[in-house]
């Protein structure tokens, strides 16, 4: 499911909000922008019933060129870990 996607889907739900399709646009793409500055803050961003999003440090590694074989070195960076909480997972 694309953004388009999760829009129209949104929209079939009147009974929850009388919001034009451009300011529920507005409140996804807010809502997005904020998790993820607050995730690159450092700080964890947990939605109860849905899962968390968590920055963690992937170590520096060596890996290997699946066309050539050869050995490379992997540097280090920032990854975001997203754990589902329990409803999520119940409903997998």
């Amino acid at each position: 499911m694309n953004r388009k996607e999760l829009l129209d889907e949104i929209l079939q739900h009147k009974d929850l909000t009388d919001w034009s399709r451009k300011e529920c646009d507005t409140f996804l793409l807010t809502m997005l922008d904020t998790i993820k500055k607050t995730v690159k803050k450092g700080d964890d961003v947990t939605l109860i019933g849905f899962g968390s999003f968590t920055k963690v440090r992937r170590k520096a590694r060596m890996g290997v060129n699946p066309s050539t074989g050869e050995k490379i070195k992997i540097k280090a960076k920032n990854v975001v870990k997203f754990r589902p909480g329990k409803a999520f997972n119940e409903i997998l």
